[in-house]
């Protein structure tokens, strides 16, 4: 049994509404299994191997403001590449590394726009082994750029290659206990159910997109969006409408209670800036 010597107690106070406690040990490394401590060896990465990747931001919109609510800091090349030709070179070797600079480039990014809304940031729960030894680099990074840690929104799709769903829930609760907002995207998208959302209930889920496309004219999808609104009214989880491109999804979500939406229809993401408001967009604010 280890005494209280065993252990220093570090407190990491990144505003003035969040002071969290990670326990250190007097090395001051957190407790780790070998094989913990293999994948913490893995966030080290030659220099040499790290992925070139930038950032483009597509904003959550609050339909009833007309306001952004949120970015979603989405993955691309150094000069707008697809996300798919920076993730495929995601492996084994570099998964905990690209992990972690996603997060910390992603605030810097936004932080260096002036950010004022929430920021959403994908993570891989597959690198993430000890959300509390795992989190501190995005800490550091919020405290250095300044940016709010209460105005992080973590989201990631339990996608099959999961390690395990206790695994995803136990890395949202640590997550939900540092302050920080939680997403699940593309709910409804065979992995991501009710499964998990009887597990652990998030601040926001993300409809998949194909449930939004062409939703206006579906019977079959409405029915099942309305009752997705009426389970997440009662867990107080909020919906936010992904991939909306026409002003008949919008209006259908709209008049369904649903505020918060993402797509084409109100702006396409934009490399390493804010993008501006579309036509269609401004001609439906409030």
């Amino acid at each position: 049994m280890q005494g209280p010597a065993d252990n220093l107690i570090v407190k990491l106070t990144f505003d003035s509404k969040f002071a969290k406690m990670i326990e250190f040990n007097q090395r001051g490394r957190v407790h780790q299994s070998d094989d913990a401590s293999r994948r913490c060896a893995g966030c080290r990465i030659d220099p040499k191997k790290t992925i070139d990747m930038a950032f483009a931001f597509q904003p959550i919109v609050d339909t009833n403001l007309g306001e952004t609510f949120a970015h979603e800091a989405l993955v691309r090349g150094l000069n707008g590449e697809p996300a798919n030709s920076v993730l495929a070179q995601v492996n084994e070797e570099n998964r905990y590394h690209f992990d972690q600079r996603c997060r910390t480039l992603a605030i810097a990014q936004a932080a260096a726009l002036n950010m004022s809304s929430f920021l959403s940031i994908n993570f891989m729960p597959n690198a993430v082994y000890q959300p509390e030894a795992c989190i501190r680099s995005t800490l550091e990074s919020a405290e250095k750029h300044s940016f709010p840690t209460d105005r992080i929104i973590f989201e990631t799709v339990e996608g099959e290659n999961i390690i395990s769903r206790n695994h995803l829930v136990n890395i949202f609760r640590a997550y939900r206990r540092f302050g920080f907002k939680t997403a699940i995207d593309d709910f409804g998208a065979g992995y991501s159910g009710l499964t998990l959302l009887a597990d652990f209930q998030p601040d926001f889920i993300k409809l998949d997109m194909e449930l939004v496309r062409g939703i206006d004219s579906d019977s079959v999808r409405q029915s099942i969006v309305r009752g997705v609104l009426t389970m997440c009214r009662d867990l107080g989880v909020q919906i936010i409408a992904e991939g909306v491109e026409t002003k008949e999804e919008r209006d259908f979500f709209a008049s369904n209670g649903i505020i918060l939406m993402q797509g084409y229809f109100f702006a396409k993401p934009a490399l390493r800036a804010m993008p501006k408001r579309t036509a269609d967009w401004l001609a439906s604010t409030p």
